[in-house]
């Protein structure tokens, strides 16, 4: 099978925003005024990179399947690229390369009962699984209290299994719940980038991208600057319908359930001693109590007056 032509949109465009990102003095290059182009020309890319410029172009163009390892390397030096968005490069090349299967639905790894059991015992911490595509695939039940305006969503599956960026772009009210929505918006657009490159022939993964350009031209934006981001972890700020402004860190961490498909475990919590803590110790006591009514009756009750 030839690579894909898609696959190779992706690598010229990637290579192109990061060649233009970088100043000839940057690069420790002349200047002159008189340059057409935004950072960098493919010839000195090719200098920096120890290749010819008709080799570089190729390259550029999309043709790198069969590119060694010590030119990517080289390649990554001359844009400056950081880990994650050499990581990018390296899958790219790797997907780029001959492949007899034709695009495929991935099936979803369930989340095994041990999983489960880790997420339900941390009950002072929101915790849950995301997926390559930013599905949430499993979680605890102050997860589901934290994120009730996602779980809730429209843009969740039938399941009721909600896709982050797909909450992010598509939810009006994803601005008034994310603080910092730019940030959430960044952040999940570049995550779902760098999914594409380990899996760019998964249709699923596809169709989603596809929706997304289709119906935000937020997402649009975010997806034409190529940003990537294998992992995320940080502060979030978020305005809960019933407790108010949560300020939390929150940590991501590998969780290998399969030989091909990434999955990371999310961890929310709060700083010891804020105001933040008390309230999300209200949502805990709320998660618990909820969780206990439905395991006899499978009604929820009404949260009450936080």
């Amino acid at each position: 099978m030839d690579q894909p032509a898609g696959n190779r949109e992706e690598i010229r465009d990637f290579l192109t925003r990061r060649r233009a990102k970088i100043t000839p003095a940057q690069a420790g290059l002349p200047t002159s005024a008189r340059r057409r182009v935004p950072g960098l020309r493919r010839e000195e890319v090719a200098v920096l990179a120890g290749v010819s410029t008709e080799w570089y172009t190729r390259l550029e163009k999309g043709h790198i399947g069969g590119v060694s390892e010590d030119v990517l390397d080289a390649v990554a030096r001359a844009l400056r690229l950081d880990d994650d968005e050499r990581t990018y490069l390296f899958d790219l090349a790797r997907s780029s390369r001959p492949a007899s299967r034709t695009p495929s639905r991935r099936r979803d790894v369930e989340v095994p009962p041990r999983v489960q059991w880790l997420l339900d015992s941390m009950t002072m911490s929101a915790a849950f699984v995301r997926n390559g595509r930013t599905d949430i695939v499993g979680a605890n039940p102050l997860a589901r209290a934290l994120f009730a305006p996602m779980f809730d969503s429209a843009t969740a599956d039938k399941h009721g299994r909600p896709n982050i960026t797909r909450y992010v772009f598509l939810d009006p009210g994803a601005h008034d719940f994310f603080v910092d929505w730019d940030a959430a918006g960044v952040a999940t657009a570049a995550l779902l980038r760098a999914e594409v490159g380990r899996e760019p022939r998964d249709r699923a993964l596809r169709e989603l991208v596809g929706e997304l350009s289709t119906l935000s031209p937020e997402f649009r934006s975010q997806w034409a600057a190529h940003d990537v981001l294998m992992r995320h972890d940080g502060v979030k700020r978020l305005q809960h319908p019933d407790v108010g402004h949560l300020e939390l860190t929150f940590q991501s961490l590998d969780l290998p359930l399969s030989d091909r498909a990434v999955h990371d475990l999310i961890i929310y919590t709060a700083e010891p001693g804020t105001p933040s803590e008390d309230r999300l110790k209200l949502l805990t006591i709320w998660a618990a109590t909820q969780s206990r009514a439905e395991q006899p009756t499978g009604h929820s009750p009404q949260p009450g007056p936080f």
